[in-house]
């Protein structure tokens, strides 16, 4: 007969908003074991599985501290009552709690205080004592004990333990906690009917989650307009931006879920590096920024499509991906990584693409450029990386406002691309980006066309392939240029392109002087007027990730605000449970302009 071998969930703390999925291991009539589902309308030699969830549901109230959502809260900031904060963000577990997030927290307290509120700081401790971890009935976060299931009534059952009562939530072998469960424990039951009797046959397989937590919501991030910063050479007779259409880009780099290892991301809590939460976590912040386009680095295929394609197609999007190639990577082929670029349907159809596989320039290279046989296979090997950049060519949909160009497309070219992570591989990288630019320069003799460049390239600020792409050129006295040996990037003189490319994050370099403007400012480089870093790690922290354009065809009007480590909380790295990557998104908006003349 068909039994119930064990349950366990492969996550260990439940949170708002990410599907649970049980493991359950069966054994067969036939005294094999298997983890294969058996429905009702399915059934195994007369008998099927089926499934229950539950909130327990208890008299006690607890609440959850906003900075370790996996720990109750032992105190309060009256302040942030007092100033009408969302009352989720005034719970903290410990008073070293609320001290080592006072930087980030007095923020909030600041936003309210600039729009009239109270900002007084005070802290009410635990009435029961903080070791009890549960917060009185009249300072306790509302947890939805007093709503109404939505199953009938009459399956709430008392457990008769501790005035705890079961409440069912869901019926199939997956559940989703919801608000109402935060705060609460639930129980996953799974048993064995006869289909005919409908009886619950043999002992069923329960087990019991921590406490529901709430999705950690990192502090938002504004768009900061800066057009007035990039309008000079396209303004009409009277002064007036010539205008051909305004659009937005996003560029993520969303961390593969084959590098979130705890090997390397030890500081992050293991359920917030669990696939099964970081999916909806950036699932939530992309659909947030609401781009027309978006060009992600570091997408699995399978996740390309079995999660991000179906996902984002549900908000409008049309997806294009490139997987990375095979020729180094081990394992499965459907985890390799690649580039995806979404686009809005209402906003954009697609004209062409083009895919740009480095492995296959590093043959031809290598066969032209090195001219000793068997030094051919070792420079093959160096250049062959499996990189790959994806190109697409875009025509716009929004209205064409030129008055000397009416009717004619407006096409864009936006290429994404993730360019070799290694760092004792200058060479390598600069190949790979001056590859890609020639690759532009063919489709821009052929179109006269804006462009964007995005994606990480693994460049800091200064090094050679940011100096070719923000300068159209590479000094030969550049020391990235000692490490070349087989000379494949010689003679130096050729590292160059004629594309009038400009990094959009510069342009809060050239901002007035407000106050936002001089808070940006403070968060870039002065040297290179590149943020001061769009990747985050407790091993490293600098500019990895940009978004380059053709600034005589577009003009940026705003940016997505940079984050500071203030906004990363002390001691605190990426990716974290607010931020599910280790690079942050970078977010530019552009206008279509006319090609100005140079």
């Amino acid at each position: 007969m068909l039994s119930v071998i064990r349950v366990h969930l492969p996550s260990e703390i439940p949170i708002v908003g990410c599907e649970l999925t049980p493991y359950v291991l069966l054994r067969r009539p036939d005294k094999t074991a298997t983890t294969d589902d058996v429905p009702e309308s399915a059934p195994l030699e007369g008998h099927f599985l089926k499934y229950r969830w539950y909130r327990v549901q208890s008299d006690k109230k607890v609440a959850i501290c906003s900075v370790h959502p996996s720990e109750p809260a032992t105190l309060q900031c009256l302040g942030c009552l007092k100033s009408k904060i969302p009352v989720n963000k005034s719970y903290h577990c410990s008073t070293k709690c609320f001290s080592d997030a006072w930087q980030h927290h007095r923020v909030l307290h600041e936003r309210a205080a600039a729009e009239g509120n109270d900002e007084e700081e005070l802290l009410r401790l635990n009435s029961a004592g903080s070791g009890s971890g549960v917060l009185s009935t009249s300072t306790s976060l509302n947890n939805g004990n007093g709503s109404s299931s939505i199953y009938p009534a009459v399956i709430t059952q008392k457990t008769g333990a501790g005035g705890e009562t079961l409440v069912e939530v869901g019926r199939s072998k997956t559940y989703t906690p919801m608000a109402d469960d935060i705060g609460h424990v639930l129980k996953f039951e799974c048993v064995v009917v006869n289909a005919e009797t409908k009886q619950n046959v043999g002992q069923s397989g329960t087990i019991l989650t921590s406490r529901v937590i709430p999705a950690p919501s990192p502090s938002p991030r504004r768009m900061i307009p800066v057009s007035a910063a990039d309008v000079i050479g396209h303004l009409d007779s009277n002064g007036r931006p010539l205008s051909m259409g305004s659009f937005t880009v996003l560029s993520y780099n969303i961390l593969s879920d084959t590098y979130a290892s705890s090997d390397l991301y030890s500081y992050c809590p293991t359920w917030a590096l669990s696939w099964t939460y970081r999916r909806q976590n950036l699932l939530r912040e992309i659909v947030k920024y609401r781009a027309d386009l978006v060009c992600l680095q570091e997408i699995q295929n399978d996740h390309f499509d079995e999660f991000f394609a179906p996902e984002l197609d549900k908000h409008g999007y049309e997806a294009i991906f490139k997987r990375k190639t095979n020729e180094v990577f081990v394992g499965n082929t459907n985890t390799i990584d690649g580039c995806a670029t979404f686009f809005r349907r209402d906003k954009f159809s697609h004209v062409k693409k083009y895919e740009v596989e480095f492995n296959k320039a590093a043959q031809s290279l290598t066969e032209a450029a090195v001219p000793v046989v068997a030094q051919k296979k070792i420079a093959l090997n160096r250049l062959v990386k499996d990189n790959v950049a994806l190109i697409n060519v875009l025509e716009a949909k929004f209205g064409n406002q030129a008055a000397d160009t009416p009717g004619k497309r407006q096409l864009l070219c936006v290429a994404n691309t993730h360019v070799n992570v290694s760092h004792e591989l200058k060479d390598v990288k600069l190949w790979q980006v001056h590859t890609l630019l020639k690759g532009l320069e063919k489709i821009a003799a052929s179109a006269d066309i804006p462009m964007l460049v995005c994606g990480d390239f693994n460049a800091v600020p200064g090094s050679s392939p940011h100096s070719l792409l923000a300068m159209g050129k590479v000094d030969p006295s550049h020391p990235d240029l000692m490490v070349d040996p087989f000379g494949i990037l010689r003679p130096f003189t050729k590292l160059t392109h004629q594309l009038p490319l400009v990094s959009a994050y510069s342009s809060f370099a050239r901002m007035g002087g407000s106050l936002v403007a001089e808070q940006q400012r403070r968060r870039m480089d002065p040297t290179s007027n590149e943020p001061l870093f769009t990747n985050c790690t407790r091993d490293f922290i600098g500019t990895l990730d940009y978004i380059f354009y053709t600034a005589d065809t577009l003009a940026v009007e705003s940016l997505l605000e940079l984050l500071d480590e203030e906004s990363l909380r002390k001691d605190t790295a990426l990716p974290s449970p607010e931020w599910s990557s280790d690079h942050i998104a970078l977010l530019a908006e552009f206008r279509c302009m006319p090609k100005t003349r140079r």
